[in-house]
């Protein structure tokens, strides 16, 4: 029998929680070097490593997400969502502006006087922020003078275009021969590499308008690994495949650097699906997904770091001290919001089709997904 992607990762017993928590650590070591005023960081093909490793969270994300949407009814699959993405979203608003912000506001002025009602004050950014487009980044003044200054966390804009992608898709599998043939996913795939490829005129079209542009650079990831869904009983989860599709990616970003990933984004999907297969994880990380609270709770640790001459030190320490801190609040943000919030979601019986029979449903983790799924997270 031939080892397809559908046959072989095991949707219980996978490392995709793991995979998504490397990915997280690698988005804050990149932010490490901006927010302790150590240039840029790593680059590869023109993109920082924190961008490969959310391009790596949406590709993953697309896959198991379309499994999820095809076991569900949009309804389900929606309210699945919000419970994911949001709760964890708005927790860290808040403690960003009522937890952080207090102790740079106190590092900058000496005293708290002022703190709730100074531009653009805490209240307001929670509120401001709360529809998940991040519109102000700044709260009452601080960070006015550290390496990255005015933003507190710099990673939380891309779950704003991870959302329009599980619209998209929600939205397209409503319709029944998006479920019997991949033809509608791809052509939505094609339509988005276009878009990516022509950017100027894609700006002009919408008026200049740049969530569109970011829109389609990160979606045709996430579409990447919705086709490779449909693809899954087609496709050989083998290491020469794998190779073979890093092989082509590098070929592709090689002789298109400005769209040449998006046109590979299935190949990128089965390389990172490959690997959750293949790499070891201890059965906790099967049962748990630190990874987004990791991702969104990095960059206000990093920066209140680098408030308190942690950067002083290097990029090295900056990173070792920083990354245990946002772990403990990942850990707590995920025992303490995100799992319980996601269980009360799943008790409402969900509703499965009866041609989704056979579907492998996605691990328990979850970059987003179900009781496994997760946003991709983050910013790079």
């Amino acid at each position: 029998m031939t080892s397809t992607t559908a046959t072989t990762m095991d949707s219980r017993n996978n490392s995709l929680n793991l995979v998504r928590l490397v990915l997280a650590t690698l988005v804050l070591v990149s932010h490490a070097f901006p927010i302790a005023g150590a240039g840029d960081g790593p680059v590869i093909a023109d993109e920082n490593l924190g961008g490969w490793a959310v391009i790596g969270f949406f590709a993953i994300s697309g896959y198991l997400i379309t499994g999820s949407r095809l076991r569900t009814s949009f309804g389900v699959y929606l309210n699945h969502r919000v419970a994911r993405i949001f709760p964890a979203f708005l927790g860290c608003l808040v403690v960003v502006g009522f937890g952080f912000a207090p102790v740079g506001y106190l590092i900058q002025n000496g005293t708290l006087s002022g703190f709730l009602t100074t531009p653009n004050t805490p209240a307001n950014y929670v509120f401001a922020n709360a529809g998940l487009r991040m519109s102000d980044y700044t709260v009452a003044g601080t960070l006015a003078d550290v390496p990255h200054p005015g933003a507190w966390n710099g990673s939380l804009w891309t779950l704003y275009y991870e959302f329009l992608c599980y619209l998209v898709v929600g939205v397209a599998a409503s319709f029944a021969v998006t479920r019997r043939s991949p033809w509608i996913l791809a052509t939505l795939f094609a339509v988005s590499v276009v878009g990516r490829a022509n950017n100027d005129l894609l700006l002009r079209l919408f008026g200049g308008n740049t969530d569109v542009q970011w829109l389609f650079k990160l979606m045709p990831y996430f579409l990447g690994g919705a086709l490779v869904w449909m693809l899954r009983e087609r496709i050989p989860l083998r290491w020469y495949v794998a190779a073979g599709s890093a092989a082509l990616v590098v070929l592709a970003v090689w002789a298109a650097p400005s769209w040449g990933g998006q046109l590979a984004a299935p190949f990128f999907a089965v390389v990172m699906l490959w690997i959750g297969r293949t790499m070891p994880s201890p059965s906790w990380f099967q049962r748990n997904d630190i990874s987004y609270g990791l991702y969104v709770y990095a960059f206000p640790v990093q920066q209140l770091a680098t408030l308190l001459g942690v950067a002083a030190l290097g990029v090295t320490v900056h990173i070792l001290v920083t990354l245990p801190v946002a772990l403990l609040l990942a850990a707590a943000s995920w025992f303490w919001l995100e799992r319980p919030v996601m269980r009360a979601a799943k008790s409402r019986p969900s509703i499965v089709r009866g041609d989704d029979r056979g579907l492998v449903a996605p691990a328990p983790t979850a970059l987003p997904e179900e009781e496994a799924s997760r946003p991709a997270v983050g910013a790079g």
